[in-house]
């Protein structure tokens, strides 16, 4: 292989494969690229075995196909110190030249045969979901997801197609948060998506997407990138049965001023106890120590007694840094009974903390 390249391309595409590289043991295939030159494009793969990435360009020179891995993580720092101009990359006898004018380079590389294979989209069913829909959604859902749950399923987020609607959710079993779109389909679906990958998602892709699946990956194509992430097997929670069918009181409420008001209390706790009155309502810090934080604003609820529930803030501030309204619903039913934040199609239960 013997290629000529602009740096920031290199730079741009090297930077995007980063999360995908084996961090931890040099020694393995997985902390390599893998470049692959021909004469229709210059495509760059990363994998850890459990998520991949592969960026393509024909923005090049091809001097020589063929194709060489080499360490990620040294190639890209070689490449971000050199100037904005062209580099030259040539593998040979078992190493990897880069050349920028006077400033010369030699990695060790692997054998490029050694490389994971990726799966592709041929022949594999597509996901027939609008790709604005699916990334707008996993960016709200992203802070419901567990992280080293037990129960594996719980560390990804559920992709859940239904008859008439398709629904994005996630829990970390304190809260559920779910996204629906009313969306007529033909086939039934569930596919658990790990959180690693949720992430890199909604980071690398922003419309313009094809989803395709197997038994154990999901593909993502892009007109530059071809993602794939291992799915998680087991069978999802039923979320729906956590949802209250009925709420006795709904509260529309401005977010700015419960964000400001929230935000206050944090200085002192994150654990909090909202108080609704008749006209005002009232935030308190739930705290063992000898410390004390208050404060509330004038609003006219419907409540002729005070209703009083406690929670963890962070659930509700993860909630409206997510949602685009100025307003937004709480349903409340008990002081000790799960509540419903909700704004437009997008809505959160949280469990609340029991007094």
């Amino acid at each position: 292989m013997n290629i000529s390249i602009s740096k920031s391309i290199l730079d741009n595409i090297l930077t995007n494969l980063q999360p995908f590289l084996e961090k931890k043991d040099s020694s393995q295939i997985t902390s390599h690229v893998l470049f692959i030159a021909s004469e229709e494009n210059l495509t760059i793969k990363a994998t850890d075995y459990e998520i991949g990435l592969r960026g393509s360009t024909d923005s090049f020179t091809l001097n020589e196909g063929g194709k060489a891995t080499v360490n990620g993580r040294k190639i890209l720092d070689i490449i971000k110190r050199l100037k904005d101009e062209e580099v030259n990359l040539k593998d040979e006898d078992g190493f990897l030249y880069i050349k920028q004018g006077r400033s010369s380079f030699k990695l060790p590389t692997f054998g490029a045969d050694e490389f994971p294979t990726f799966p592709t989209v041929e022949g594999n069913p597509k996901v027939e979901i609008d790709s604005l829909n699916l990334i707008q959604s996993i960016k709200k859902i992203i802070p419901a997801i567990d992280t080293n749950n037990p129960k594996y399923e719980l560390n990804g987020a559920l992709i859940d197609i239904k008859e008439y609607s398709i629904n994005f959710v996630a829990t970390d079993t304190r809260r559920l948060a779910v996204v629906k779109f009313e969306n007529p389909s033909v086939d039934k679906l569930s596919l658990i998506i790990p959180k690693k990958a949720i992430i890199e998602i909604q980071k690398l892709f922003f419309n313009d997407i094809e989803l395709y699946y197997n038994e154990t990956n999901l593909i993502i194509k892009s007109t530059n990138y071809l993602f794939f992430t291992k799915l998680i097997n087991g069978k999802y929670p039923d979320y729906e049965r956590i949802i209250p069918k009925d709420i006795k009181n709904h509260i529309t409420l401005p977010k700015d001023k419960v964000i400001e008001s929230i935000k206050l209390i944090n200085s002192i706790s994150t654990e909090i106890k909202v108080t609704f009155r008749r006209d005002e309502i009232g935030f308190e810090a739930l705290s063992e120590e000898n410390s004390e934080a208050q404060t509330q604003f004038e609003f006219e609820t419907q409540f002729e007694n005070d209703f009083v529930i406690a929670m963890n803030s962070r659930y509700i501030l993860d909630f409206l840094s997510q949602i685009d309204t100025s307003e937004f619903i709480i349903g409340l039913n008990d002081t000790n009974q799960p509540f419903i934040l909700k704004s437009d199609n997008f809505q959160t239960i949280v469990m609340p903390i029991v007094m």
